[in-house]
């Protein structure tokens, strides 16, 4: 699978059991389905989903916005679709979200320990900015704030 072969659009509630399962195989302290239907329903949050036409989700973005600043609160890829392209195309999609919204600066925390994840936003134009201690649980880690400006976008 590539990234070609895929389509970033918002999700509907038929795609949470498939976000559920990527989120739940990616990470040790997971977000509940829950999580991922109030992203629906709450007006608060996008959720966008990376799937091949007439398939199942292989990825998702949830972005937030708050006044002119965005957050990507959650990205992940399902292990059979990582390395093809599919994070970035989903990052993008984020990014392309918060300049329409007319965000000033986009915002997210990532593991110290995820190379492959950093490099992606550093190729993109996030630079940390700060750390939160602790912040991630099993194994205990911290978390890199990166910030990616967008103002240039905005002109």
């Amino acid at each position: 699978m590539t990234a070609a072969a895929v389509r970033v659009r918002a999700a509907t509630a038929d795609d949470l059991d498939a976000v559920a399962r990527i989120e739940f195989a990616s990470f040790a302290d997971p977000w509940s389905r829950a999580a991922f239907l109030e992203c629906l329903v709450g007006g608060t949050s996008q959720l966008m989903v990376a799937a091949p036409p007439s398939a199942s989700p292989v990825g998702y973005v949830v972005v937030r916005v708050a006044a002119d600043e965005a957050e990507i609160a959650n990205l992940a890829v399902a292990a059979s679709a990582r390395r093809t392209g599919i994070g970035a195309t989903l990052l993008d999609a984020a990014l392309a979200s918060a300049r329409a919204r007319r965000c000033a600066a986009v915002f997210l925390e990532v593991r110290e320990s995820n190379r492959a994840a950093r490099m992606l936003y550093a190729a993109r134009g996030f630079r940390e900015v700060g750390r939160r201690t602790g912040y991630y649980r099993h194994p205990d880690e911290d978390a890199l704030i990166l910030r990616a400006d967008l103002t240039d976008a905005l002109r």
